[in-house]
């Protein structure tokens, strides 16, 4: 778990009048949900209610939207009453705090996008397919590590989105610590975490995207046999090593094209590849495109971004 990042959180304390109803639009990053106080149910789209208490937390999938209904509505048994409730759309993490409804607050709770990866190459929850759900304690302490993150989003020091990310990354290592003794479904998703020879190879990979790696070499550094080493590599990612080896090895490249600072026969090395001919064409297929137009096309944006951002471009 010492590999993961959070690469960035946006976060809000949103207050709920009785019966209020939020609306939040499927965007391109999970969301979360965290439970302080009152209760109410979040429904993400296709799946059951979800009861939210305090200490509850949710992490919804991507490109899903959601519906936050605090109790005193009748919205999450019956979907027909959805005309009778107060409901405002939101984005999470675009204010510090949220209130719906126009009466006194009866429940409330912290919600925002994440995006967080286990180390260089592995995006822990793009491939969510269902919601995680997970209740804590009091004393694990994560409404107030939940609070300290929001009140450093809100701040003007210098700083503040790593801080807010080195604490919400305490809250996801809470989070995947349940992997090794939650009996709920969703640490499936996470069985690599909790199956230190497969986190080990994987680690080296992303490490080292460059070295000579093979399956042989793979399953002898960890010491698993051939079959099962890539049985529980498959079984944790969905994929072979060599896939996911292939696809941090294009990550790798992508981030170094970005870069502008190597040649493109510079960053096949650094990606594992001799022949610029054989990265091009990997390159292409996970990208759509040629190395030369993506580092293009990564200098158009980082010019544009410049402008707009009032600074002045470089050669």
């Amino acid at each position: 778990m010492g590999t993961m990042e959070v690469a960035s959180a946006q976060l809000s304390e949103c207050l709920f009048a009785a019966g209020a109803n939020l609306h939040i639009e499927g965007g391109d990053l999970p969301t979360i949900y965290y439970g302080l106080t009152g209760s109410g149910m979040i429904i993400v789209d296709g799946e059951a209610a979800i009861d939210l208490v305090p200490h509850r937390l949710v992490v919804a999938p991507a490109n899903k939207s959601i519906e936050v209904v605090a109790d005193g509505s009748s919205f999450g048994r019956s979907r027909s009453a959805a005309c009778s409730i107060k409901k405002s759309t939101f984005v999470p993490g675009s204010v510090h705090r949220y209130e719906i409804g126009e009466d006194e607050a009866s429940f409330s709770l912290v919600c925002g996008s994440f995006h967080a990866v286990y180390g260089p190459g592995l995006d822990l929850f793009a491939s969510l397919a269902s919601p995680v759900v997970e209740t804590f304690d009091a004393y694990d302490q994560l409404d107030q590590v939940m609070s300290y993150a929001m009140v450093e989003l809100a701040t003007d020091e210098i700083g503040r989105g790593p801080m807010a990310s080195a604490l919400f990354k305490l809250v996801l290592l809470t989070l995947l610590r349940r992997c090794l003794t939650s009996s709920n479904a969703w640490v499936e998703r996470f069985s690599l975490l909790s199956d230190p020879p497969i986190a080990r190879a994987f680690a080296e990979m992303a490490s080292r995207p460059a070295a000579d790696f093979s399956v042989q070499t793979l399953c002898k550094s960890v010491g698993l046999s051939r079959s099962a080493f890539m049985a529980r590599f498959t079984a944790a990612f969905g994929e072979s090593a060599m896939s996911v080896l292939r696809r941090l090895r294009m990550r790798h490249a992508a981030s170094l094209l970005a870069a502008n600072a190597l040649s493109i026969e510079q960053v096949a090395l650094q990606a594992g590849y001799q022949s610029r001919s054989s990265f091009t064409r990997t390159f292409r297929q996970h990208y759509g495109t040629d190395p030369s137009d993506y580092r293009s096309e990564a200098k158009r944006v980082l010019v544009a971004y410049e402008t707009e951002d009032g600074g002045a471009p470089s050669d």
